[in-house]
Order: C-alpha cells, then sequence, then structure tokens
C-alpha cells in the first residue's frame, strides 16, 4: 500500500480511538444503565444532550456537576443519581463529556 493512501486511513483510525475510548469508559462506568447513544432510556440519550447543549461553552462544567450532584428537572422528573469520584474519576468524567458533546 502507498504511503499516500495509508496515511489517510491511519489518521482515520488514530481519531477514532479518543471516541471508542470514552464510549468505553461510559461503559466501564455504567453510565449505559440510563442512556443510549442513540435513544432514550431512563435518561436522555447522548445525541440528545449534544444537540442541547451544542455551541455552549459552559456546558462540560455543567454537565460535571450534573454528574457528580444528580437532580432532575432538565429532561422530566426522573432524578439522576449523584456519581461521586470514586465510580467515574475526573478525567474519564471530562473524557465522557467530550464525547457526548461532539457527538453529531
Amino acid at each position: 500500500m502507498h504511503y499516500r493512501t495509508a496515511l489517510p486511513l491511519l489518521l482515520a483510525a488514530f481519531a477514532a480511538l479518543p471516541a471508542q475510548a470514552s464510549e468505553a469508559i461510559a461503559k466501564k462506568a455504567r453510565c449505559i444503565a440510563c442512556h443510549a447513544v442513540d435513544k432514550k432510556m431512563v435518561g436522555p440519550s447522548y445525541r440528545d444532550v449534544a444537540a442541547k447543549y451544542r455551541g455552549d461553552a459552559g456546558a462540560p462544567a455543567r454537565l460535571a456537576e450534573k454528574v457528580r450532584q444528580g437532580g432532575s428537572g432538565v429532561w422530566g422528573q426522573v432524578p439522576m443519581m449523584p456519581h461521586p469520584a470514586d465510580r467515574i474519576g475526573d478525567a474519564d468524567l471530562k473524557a465522557v463529556i467530550d464525547w457526548v458533546l461532539a457527538l453529531e
């Protein structure tokens, strides 16, 4: 394979790694018990979250606080339980939020 055809494929594979890793983090932290990428479950789909906060520079901090503190009212009356740092660390939480907000 010529480097000109291999390079774009290699770059695409590396670009997908953070998304795959962040989705794996969400699965490990059991976020998928209440959320899915494309459909509402107990909580909103990740794509709905991304659409709601698209272009909002303060969204990552607010979402991190919402995950840590829990709450209800934004997506309905079903409460989201708090998720402390021993369940999902700060770096992992940031990676998941960045991944969710990047979804189209």
